[in-house]
């Protein structure tokens, strides 16, 4: 059995990882940024049944061939490069048309349905920028297997150390939705709007660039 030092060491490490800027922090804020709660939850928990996959892959040891396989890693690399670039790019795309009486409509109706879609939408979006990213998989890989100990089931405690991972992002998730929302009023005015879009929209993207063209 995993001892209380290990689960702490594991803590501390994914704690750090979580609370680092990256894309899921990007997505997270973006979304609950416009108004979008159930979307942004969506996400959020989109993101964490990726962190399970990949932690139960791990433990079973199938996440394996993302670090023996070249072709396998480089795959995966490139369709979450190109999901990525393709997320963004309509993000960007769509500030450039939309017109400003439209934008002002939009954010004085409070009873307009998520532009961005709902819980499900934002669900998929997550899972697959988590899923998509070989990364997190070889993440797992390299670590999770210190903390297992010898003669420990393997898919019980990768799976138990995965839930420390999902319990961290989902607290600190919600933590960027209360700050989003304490700024939604302003982050939602049409002009900033479409500054916090293209941000957004251009950083999204730009993870995508990275990771076609990291190693």
């Amino acid at each position: 059995m995993i001892t209380a030092s290990a689960l702490g060491s594991f803590a501390l490490i994914v704690g750090l990882l979580t609370l680092t800027p990256g894309l899921d922090t990007a997505l997270v804020l973006r979304t609950a940024a416009l108004g979008h709660n159930s979307c942004a939850w969506g996400v959020v928990l989109g993101i964490q049944t990726g962190t399970l996959a990949w932690g139960v892959l791990s433990s079973l040891g199938i996440t394996a061939v993302l670090t023996a396989s070249h072709l396998a890693y480089s795959i995966l690399r490139w369709a979450g490069a190109v999901y990525l670039v393709w997320v963004g790019s309509r993000i960007v795309v769509a500030t450039l048309r939309r017109r400003a009486r439209a934008d002002l409509a939009r954010a004085e109706d409070a009873h307009e349905p998520d532009a961005d879609g709902g819980f499900g939408s934002g669900w998929r979006r997550g899972a697959l920028t988590n899923l998509l990213n070989p990364k997190v998989g070889a993440f797992y890989m390299a670590v999770l297997p210190q903390f297992i100990p010898v003669g420990a089931p393997h898919l019980t405690t990768g799976t138990l150390l995965a839930g420390v991972h999902i319990l961290l992002g989902l607290l600190w998730s919600g933590v960027l939705i209360a700050f989003a929302q304490v700024l939604r009023g302003s982050l939602r005015r049409p002009p900033v709007r479409r500054i916090l879009d293209r941000i957004s929209g251009t950083v999204i993207a730009g993870f995508g660039v990275h990771l076609a063209l990291g190693d």
